[in-house]
């Protein structure tokens, strides 16, 4: 059996594994300034980028979550892998060979399970290549790939290979580069049959599906038999595996993900055929999901790329067939749209042609045409619903008012509610005060779907429950940045003289926003025992809340060494304002994009001028926020 890895070969891959090349595989980085980068976490849920990297040091570290590390330690939680699958994964990305303390492995048994599985891939990848060259039946694949109008360049790009209609060709091949019955099992290439171990794809057109650092990890086939004894799906992908979740795989972005962070754009598609032709076309941004619909892990995904909470201008536009299917998943991610920060479109053929079919019959233009026309998604969502009704009959008009309105309330942005109103009025043809009020009555229904939304205030409401002070998620970063503010000015208030710069307004969470001002009150108090009482002491609701909550923080330790707390509280205090300048952005943001740039242009220099205003002073207290810790 083989042994550890030495030592020395573990500290040369540390030290030779370019640690911002290898993050930058998951996360958009941008400069930052003294050597530094950032990002959005992957680790956590973020809206302004608190994930840095410092090459130089080879370690990263996120302000939000507090996770960090060097390489290794990033690309084993990222991966969910052991040590030592790790440290041979990043060996092999170096050309590095790795020595065992017992010696080399023996042949076969290289790498951890992953690493196994990986390999078992990529030699299969490459035995459906050849078979698609090959005489007899994979002329049926070559000829579908020809019919949909790709040559043998794109299909050798998309290393696109068929399945031979045997039993167990695949499981033949595999066996004898020495893979194991279990490993074939485990990794979805195979599985049980009446007479032993047999392929999962037979005479099947077949697309490796790879991770977003380019390892294959599963496959797409589309069955090409046109017997009706096959009665198997039409397309069929890997199942769920140790190395295959295909809630976080997107097809082609191992390949789109540079142009989706260099022009900000990510458009999905529905389908293998649909992402190859999006790409011949030159839109090199497309990708798509692998056998499920489009979900929270796909968008945290692109959001890592997309950095959107920077780019005002980020867009992600969905493309579906214009059947009712697909107007049906439209709707799907009418719901899924609002958490992104960034602008999101809708591009639907009006003839109800999918990007591979548009391109056959009308060329490469007409593909990127249909990206450049798309539509907002909340008014596609909106005016999808109304079609279903006789918008020329009062009754219609007033059936579709009661459907359209909850969607009109469902939408997050609380700024955007009043002009979809408006629209929604102009596209029913009824008065805007009728619309008005058919939206406000719909918002206390759906209201409480988002965590931001209040409470329901319907003055019917019998004997409502009295409004208490809520304690936030604690594994919030903005909650913990808060907590951390409020607890630095209680704990060392005389040593915090920048927290008199900030104002209620900068803080998020009501509850820490409310202990804030009670200090603002209370200031001069002779000690920490006084400060706490005089806020009990002060008689409304939500005194006794508050004193707990300062009694609570003023034993819990600081999250730093300087129990001084005076650089700790500056940087501390620079960060928060700069998240409150953050909020501040996210909402001109959304004003920015109701605006028409021709027929509004001042107004729009404007909103854009300010904008970049509030990014400078946005960086600029983030330089000093950071500049305050490296001193500390």
């Amino acid at each position: 059996m083989a042994g550890r890895i030495r030592d020395e070969d573990v500290a040369y891959v540390r030290e030779h594994a370019p640690i911002d090349e290898i993050v930058g595989d998951y996360v958009q980085l941008k400069n930052a300034g003294g050597g530094q980068k950032k990002g959005l976490c992957p680790f956590h849920d973020e809206k302004s980028p608190s994930f840095h990297v410092t090459p130089s040091r080879g370690f990263f570290h996120c302000f939000g979550c507090q996770t960090g590390g060097d390489v290794i330690s990033f690309v084993m939680k990222i991966e969910h892998l052991a040590f030592s699958e790790t440290v041979e994964r990043l060996a092999q990305r170096i050309g590095f060979e790795l020595r065992y303390e017992e010696g080399d492995r023996p042949s076969g048994t290289t790498g951890g399970q992953r690493t196994r599985l990986i390999e078992a891939h990529r030699h299969a990848a490459a035995f459906y290549q050849e078979a698609l060259n090959a005489a007899g039946p994979a002329q049926v694949g070559r000829a579908f790939l020809s019919e949909r109008g790709f040559d043998q360049q794109t299909s050798l790009t998309f290393m696109v290979g068929y399945s031979p209609d045997e039993w167990d060709a695949l499981t033949k091949f595999l066996k004898g580069k020495g893979f194991t019955n279990e490993e074939l099992i485990n990794g979805g290439l195979a599985k049980e049959g009446q007479r032993g171990l047999i392929d999962r794809f037979r005479n099947r057109l077949m697309w490796p599906i790879k991770d977003i650092s380019g390892d294959i990890v599963g496959f797409g086939a589309r069955k090409l038999s046109s017997d009706e004894s096959d009665t198997g799906p039409k397309y069929l992908n890997s199942p769920e595996t140790p190395i295959y979740k295909k809630n976080q795989v997107l097809y082609g972005l191992d390949m789109a993900k540079k142009e989706i962070a260099k022009t900000r754009q990510a458009v999905v598609v529905e389908g293998y055929t649909d992402v190859m032709a999006a790409h011949v076309a030159g839109v090199t941004t497309a990708v798509a999901t692998c056998g499920t619909a489009f979900g929270e892990e796909h968008i945290r995904t692109l959001r890592r790329l997309l950095m959107d909470d920077d780019a005002f201008r980020g867009e992600v536009i969905f493309t579906f067939d214009g059947d009712a299917a697909g107007q049906k998943a439209a709707l799907r991610a009418f719901t899924e749209d609002q958490k992104f920060v960034t602008q999101t479109f809708v591009a639907i053929e009006k003839e109800g042609l999918d990007p591979c079919e548009l391109r056959q019959k009308r060329g490469d233009a007409a593909v990127r045409e249909l990206i450049a026309n798309r539509i907002p998604l909340f008014e596609f969502a909106i005016r999808s619903t109304l079609s279903n009704y006789n918008l020329t009959a009062a009754e219609g008009r007033v059936e579709a008012l009661k459907v359209a309105a909850p969607l009109v309330a469902q939408i997050r942005d609380r700024s955007l509610r009043p002009e979809y109103t408006r629209s929604l009025a102009g596209w029913l043809g009824m008065e805007i005060e009728s619309v008005r009020a058919a939206v406000a009555t719909s918002v206390p229904k759906v209201g409480r779907k988002y965590a931001s939304d209040p409470a329901p205030s319907d003055a019917s409401l019998e004997n409502p429950a009295p409004k208490r002070l809520q304690r936030p998620d604690p594994g919030d970063p903005v909650a913990s940045l808060e907590r951390e503010v409020v607890k630095t000015i209680l704990q060392t208030p005389q040593n915090s003289p920048s927290w008199r710069d900030l104002e209620a307004s900068d803080f998020f969470h009501e509850i820490y926003r409310a202990l804030f001002i009670r200090l603002h009150q209370v200031e001069g108090a002779e000690d920490l025992t006084a400060t706490v009482e005089a806020i009990r002491g002060a008689g409304d609701d939500d005194s006794i809340e508050i004193a707990s909550l300062a009694t609570e923080l003023a034993v819990e330790p600081m999250r730093t060494s300087d129990t001084s707390g005076t650089r700790y509280g500056e940087s501390l205090s620079y960060r928060l304002r700069e998240v409150g300048v953050s909020r501040r952005i996210e909402e001109q943001k959304s004003e920015l994009q109701r605006v028409n740039p021709l027929e509004e242009a001042g107004r729009y220099q404007q909103l854009f001028t300010d904008l970049v205003q509030m990014e400078a002073v946005r960086r600029q207290l983030r330089d000093i926020a950071l500049g305050e810790v490296n001193r500390g």
